[in-house]
């Protein structure tokens, strides 16, 4: 017998068979990739975008300025290399996250650069905007935790807030938020888009993004609420605890002197939680249960959650916290301080 033979024949006998792809999602994955959306600037005021850009510019220097201020502060001057200034340090980051994937697709838009966007680019600004949103929700409740370890346990304060934990903290609330849209963006890539390609946004949103779909959306849409329930439920109910908790300590303190200056130091996170989640909230449920509305609506609350955040946290830390503002002195007037 001829043995040689035998075994040339022998692979090809157990050869295993090759999966078929199916053709259509392979298409559709295509298709998706080369698609070119347009995004849409002020409707009905195009002639005035130079004018309006003006203000966006404005808005956009303070939000940098400012955040990028408090983070050198915080960096340099070794008086802030405490906990609560590591939250406020990740805040400034995430503020700007949030809001500086924007401002290259605003300004092509309101100085009638380009309208265009391809799809990739797309899902990465929907990434950063996303992301960084939930990790800011996250790190509001980081903040939280904080003021109720600082005024429940003062004396265990550095020893349970550690460097260590405090990066630990930072590293877990990127990373879920990133995660966690990972499967509502791996879904875009699969959905034909044969509608219009036109975005009611100078930037791009998900849930913009998914109605122009020619496919069923309803796991986008239930996942993106769940999402959003879980997590920002989450990190608002921890909020809520952590302030209960403060509450109930801070009224068992004898001197209303001493109690009214525990509950300023809250103040400034306060602020910065109802900053975040005011806007965020409203510009759900615009999306959401009042998509007819006028088109106006949907950009002026779309601009107030990603601008207001990082332009109004660094003034309102600058102005209630001493030190803070003592350090954003010295930085701008180094002279006469």
């Amino acid at each position: 017998m001829n043995y040689t033979l035998s075994l040339t024949y022998l692979p090809l006998a157990i050869k295993k068979p090759r999966k078929e792809v199916n053709p259509v999602a392979a298409s559709n994955s295509s298709n998706a990739l080369l698609t070119t959306f347009y995004l849409t600037g002020i409707p009905g005021y195009e002639e005035f975008h130079h004018l309006i850009s003006i203000p966006f510019c404005l808005l956009y220097l303070v939000g940098i300025m400012g955040n990028c201020t408090i983070l050198h502060i915080i960096r340099t001057d070794p008086r802030f290399h405490e906990p609560m200034h590591y939250f406020l340090a990740m805040l400034s980051l995430t503020d700007m996250g949030m809001s500086m994937p924007t401002m290259v697709s605003v300004f092509r838009v309101l100085w009638s650069i380009s309208r265009e966007t391809q799809f990739n680019i797309s899902v990465v600004q929907i990434f950063f905007i996303h992301t960084f949103s939930f990790t800011e929700s996250s790190v509001l409740l980081a903040m939280a935790l904080d003021r109720y370890v600082a005024i429940c346990h003062p004396l265990r304060y550095a020893t349970i807030l550690t460097p260590r934990l405090i990066t630990k903290i930072g590293i877990v609330a990127l990373l879920r938020s990133a995660f966690a849209m990972i499967p509502l963006l791996a879904r875009l890539a699969y959905f034909p888009f044969c509608r219009s390609h036109i975005l009611s946004h100078s930037y791009c949103l998900h849930q913009d993004m998914i109605r122009l779909a020619c496919a069923d959306t309803k796991f986008n849409v239930v996942y993106g609420l769940v999402l959003i329930t879980v997590l920002w439920g989450m990190d608002s109910l921890g909020i809520f605890q952590s302030y209960v908790f403060i509450l109930h300590s801070v009224l068992r303190i004898a001197s209303r002197e001493d109690r009214l200056k525990a509950l300023n130091t809250c103040a400034s996170h306060i602020s910065a939680v109802l900053i975040l989640y005011v806007p965020m909230i409203r510009l759900s449920l615009v999306h959401r249960f009042a998509k007819h509305s006028s088109p106006l609506i949907h950009i002026f609350m779309a601009h107030i959650y990603l601008l207001i955040p990082p332009v109004l946290n660094p003034i309102i830390y600058s102005v209630k916290t001493k030190q803070i503002c003592q350090g954003v002195l010295h930085f701008l007037f180094p002279k006469k301080h």
